[in-house]
């Protein structure tokens, strides 16, 4: 991989959110904890009602102390006024509809405005970079930054790159995030869904057979994942999991011990479709054991949880 600049530091660093939905504000509330000033952060987005918008909501995704902080975000309303949004952004990020041709039609659009070495970024859960590329006259540019929502919390985001897009382009993405104490991973070959919701659906796709088969209720299939796996992969995801489960043969010997077992249950996987008529009987299990979920105790658990593992592992690291 060619050499590339130094990510610049924070005190050169302007960037343009597009859109701000929860994923938008989500990433406006990490940038404001990170920028030289909240002046540096500019917000796109063309509903009538931004302004008020943004100050009533994004609060919930800061603490307190860093309120003030939102009066100075600069906002921009105005189709007329993207140009202005993006012109002195050394980051643009985008978080709009997950509609194919929207994300073509802007990219299109900002590419005619941005700085030349202006880094673009998609928040997209699972529309390709090669597609919303299309519209583009250099496509090396565009690489896909999904997060894992919540981004101002999760340390995870997943850098999804054509393969036209710029070794620079990557470099200089992975540098920003690690810097900032987050955890890019390059995925290597685009496909559906990417790696994370791959791995999530996957589990929901079960949960939703064991559920409807009265295997369990929606409740005590999340109090299993809760008192199971959730903690364990919070340490180890599941090569390193089983590996480990294996003893001194590692998963060859884990496979060897139960691999039986592990073929019956994917024989015997579930396969729901959306549309096959489990949904009213999940959703209303959903409503009924949670209601309305207040993320605001999930967002601070949540926090002590990775704050408990980032500590051990560097615990663990000093010892040695």
């Amino acid at each position: 991989m060619a050499s590339s600049p130094p990510t610049p530091d924070d005190s050169a660093v302007y960037i343009t959110l597009i859109g701000s939905g929860t994923i938008g504000l989500s990433f406006a509330a990490f940038h404001l904890q990170h920028l030289k000033s909240p002046e540096h952060l500019t917000i796109y987005d063309t509903r009538p009602d931004l302004s008020s918008y943004i100050e009533t909501t994004l609060p919930k995704y800061l603490p307190a102390a860093q309120h003030g902080l939102i009066s100075s975000i600069k906002l921009s309303t105005s189709e007329d006024t993207l140009a202005d949004a993006v012109s002195n952004a050394t980051i643009i990020q985008e978080q709009g509809p997950e509609n194919a041709e929207f994300k073509c039609s802007i990219w299109a659009q900002i590419e005619k405005h941005a700085k030349p070495d202006a880094l673009l970024w998609s928040s997209t859960s699972g529309i390709p970079a090669s597609v919303q590329s299309r519209d583009m006259k250099d496509k090396s540019r565009l690489v896909v930054v999904h997060p894992y929502n919540p981004p101002h919390i999760m340390p995870l985001l997943e850098v999804v790159p054509t393969p036209q897009t710029g070794p620079d382009v990557i470099e200089r993405t992975l540098n920003f995030w690690r810097t900032r104490g987050r955890e890019p991973v390059v995925i290597h070959k685009e496909c559906t869904g990417f790696v994370a919701n791959r791995l999530a659906f996957a589990l929901l796709r079960e949960s939703i057979h064991l559920v409807n088969e009265g295997v369990v209720s929606v409740e005590e299939l999340d109090k299993i994942v809760e008192s199971s796996m959730g903690p364990r992969w919070t340490v180890a995801g599941p090569f390193k999991s089983y590996h480990a489960g294996g003893g001194a043969g590692g998963l060859e010997s884990f496979f060897g011990n139960i691999g039986g077992t592990v073929q019956g249950c994917w024989d015997d996987i579930g396969t729901p479709s959306v549309g096959d008529g489990w949904e009213k009987k999940i959703f209303q299990q959903s409503q009924d054991a949670y209601g309305t979920i207040d993320t605001t105790q999930r967002d601070r658990i949540t926090k002590s949880v990775l704050r408990a593992v980032k500590n051990g592992k560097s615990a663990d690291k000093a010892s040695d």
